[in-house]
């Protein structure tokens, strides 16, 4: 590694040997350095560290059936080192059989078909809506279509290895179908679920530990389920941008963006290849500059168990009980924070999980939460009435 790079949370001109100031709680946008993405990513792959893969343009690639069927600890904790500490991405090549991708691949497209004759037009995070075929939720519709398909694709042990390495067991898989069409424009370099579905301002919130742990809740992958040559515009990612602190704060900078766009590594796939990152590296998929390629890909978003509560609350009860109480502190004089403390500990703060094929982010990166809602409602004056009628079509929206 080359230049000199400040841990997370430790202030500008601060090292990690430099004990007489306390490293902040909180990361500044501000702080955000084009030179210490540089001194972080521009590194070589060690093959060494990674006996099991061939390394191409820095990225470990698994022939996934001898991955799968040696020694599966190791094999995994070889998979982990490579998403937390090199890399940040691994492939795993041959993943899944033809035959069982083309099976899955047929039922997805007549998903597709019955979404465009509904008129229905899926959101997206980071495209436009209805640039591209994206189906919500494939894995419940999937299993519902052909059950027997999802059975032989989700048997597959190479993906549960790489799972259960990075997740531990009792993780949740879900699945969104994307097919790019040809002439399909590239996205802009992004980090993924949870803090990359959030604006710089609202990512800036969260605390420098939050920024350092919560990729280790999510699991991002996707399979090829057509060929991928590189003018179809597979993911464009930049190894090793996962260890850059600041990462889920520079999304809107351009001098970020030129250097992703000077510096990614593009790989083309295979039918049945799959490719499995950590949420934190800094990706993008690339343009379909093909004139008859419908780029389509399964994308895999895992999630660990443990990102819930203990107990099961109905807040959407909870929320229609204390809006009068809510109604009579602001009257009382509360001040804003103390309202806001209220709405925390009563309403769902957060818009995921939600159906999104019903409430999809048409207006952001995220649909309203339930949260937002009640705070409508408190400083804007709604009656019980109004209040309930919203959040009954809101909770419909969420759960179909």
């Amino acid at each position: 590694m080359t230049g000199s790079v400040r841990p997370p949370g430790l202030r500008p001109g601060t090292t990690a040997s430099d004990t007489s100031r306390p490293a902040a709680a909180w990361l500044d946008p501000a702080d955000a350095r084009l030179e210490d993405l540089r001194a972080v990513v521009e590194q070589e792959t060690d093959p060494d560290e990674y006996p099991r893969a061939e390394i191409v343009r820095g990225v470990p690639v698994y022939a996934a059936r001898a991955l799968a069927g040696g020694d599966r600890r190791d094999a995994a904790a070889e998979v982990v080192h490579a998403l937390l500490d090199g890399p940040g991405i691994v492939v795993l090549a041959g993943a899944f059989e033809p035959a069982v991708v083309d099976r899955v691949s047929e039922a997805f497209r007549g998903l597709i078909e019955a979404q465009r004759a509904s008129g229905a037009v899926a959101g997206d995070h980071f495209a436009a809506a209805g640039s591209n075929d994206r189906v919500w939720n494939a894995l419940e519709k999937l299993a519902v279509a052909d059950p027997d398909a999802f059975a032989a694709y989700y048997a597959n042990d190479a993906l549960a290895l790489v799972c259960d390495g990075w997740l531990g067991p009792d993780y949740q898989v879900t699945s969104q179908v994307n097919v790019v069409n040809p002439g399909g424009a590239a996205q802009s370099p992004h980090r993924d679920y949870h803090l990359g579905f959030q604006t710089t301002a609202g990512a800036a919130r969260y605390a420098a530990h939050i920024h350092r742990l919560t990729p280790a809740l999510t699991l991002q992958g996707a399979v090829a389920h057509v060929d991928m040559p590189l003018e179809s515009g597979p993911t464009l990612y930049l190894p090793h941008s996962q260890k850059y602190p600041y990462g889920y704060l520079v999304a809107d900078r351009e001098e970020f963006r030129e250097y992703f766009q000077a510096r990614h590594v593009q790989l083309p796939l295979a039918k049945g290849d799959a490719v499995f990152f950590n949420p934190a590296l800094l990706h993008g998929a690339g343009t379909n500059r093909t004139a008859d390629v419908r780029r389509m890909a399964n994308l895999l978003q895992v999630s660990s168990a443990f990102g819930r509560a203990m107990e099961s609350v109905d807040r959407a009860r909870v929320s229609t009980a204390v809006l009068p109480a809510l109604r009579r502190l602001r009257d009382a004089g509360a001040s804003e924070r103390a309202l806001a403390n209220v709405v925390a500990a009563s309403a769902e703060g957060y818009a995921f999980p939600t159906d999104l094929d019903r409430d999809p982010p048409v207006d952001g990166l995220a649909p309203p939460s339930q949260a937002d809602l009640l705070r409508a409602a408190v400083a804007e004056g709604w009656d019980d009435a109004r209040f309930a009628a919203t959040l009954a079509e809101h909770t419909a929206r969420r759960h179909g």
